[in-house]
């Protein structure tokens, strides 16, 4: 029995060493997932008419945006400060979510209390930065909206960081900084 199983282990082991063949590469049971065929990156196959990148149909708008229709020019800055107000109710004002918003993207310049002295003004890094209870600047919903769509001077658009809904929520925010700084 011994040499019976001694056998049969040096036959198994026979046959396992003598099917393996290193000059032959092994069986693949998905050759299309090991070697596909290349794309041109803007070739016919991408693209069926044959055109680079599509543009969109003209006068369509992409889902989820909202298009602001005052012009970024000191007139729409204007109208937007004379007409633009803001349409949340009161219930629908979130003001600490708007002051979560306001620390993340405004606090950094404009200071936690909206004083113009946040970190980069006192190490100086930007100045000029007024305060919102500044006479001079009389800053409105509209006003506050255009800036944060648009931007204004050395400060850029945060259109592309905030959805409407949260735009909306930092002017709420900036206007209650604006009535403490006024006390």
């Amino acid at each position: 029995m011994k040499s019976l199983i001694k056998i049969l282990a040096i036959a198994i082991v026979f046959v396992a060493v003598s099917c393996k063949k290193d000059t032959v590469p092994n069986y693949q049971f998905m050759p299309n997932m090991y070697e596909s065929g290349g794309y041109e990156t803007y070739g016919e196959a991408a693209f069926r008419n044959g055109l680079e990148a599509q543009l969109p149909a003209e006068g369509t708008v992409p889902r989820g945006h909202v298009p602001f229709d005052i012009e970024n020019t000191t007139e729409g800055y204007d109208l937007a400060k004379a007409t633009l107000t803001n349409p949340l109710d009161s219930t629908q004002v979130d003001l600490v979510r708007g002051k979560e918003l306001y620390d993340i993207y405004c606090g950094i310049c404009h200071g936690t209390k909206g004083d113009g002295k946040g970190n980069l003004v006192k190490r100086e890094k930007i100045l000029g930065i007024p305060s919102y209870d500044d006479a001079g600047r009389a800053i409105t919903e509209g006003s506050i909206y255009h800036v944060i769509y648009y931007g204004k001077n050395a400060m850029g658009s945060y259109a592309n960081q905030l959805n409407e809904e949260e735009r909306w929520q930092v002017v709420s925010y900036v206007l209650k900084l604006k009535a403490d700084l006024e006390k």
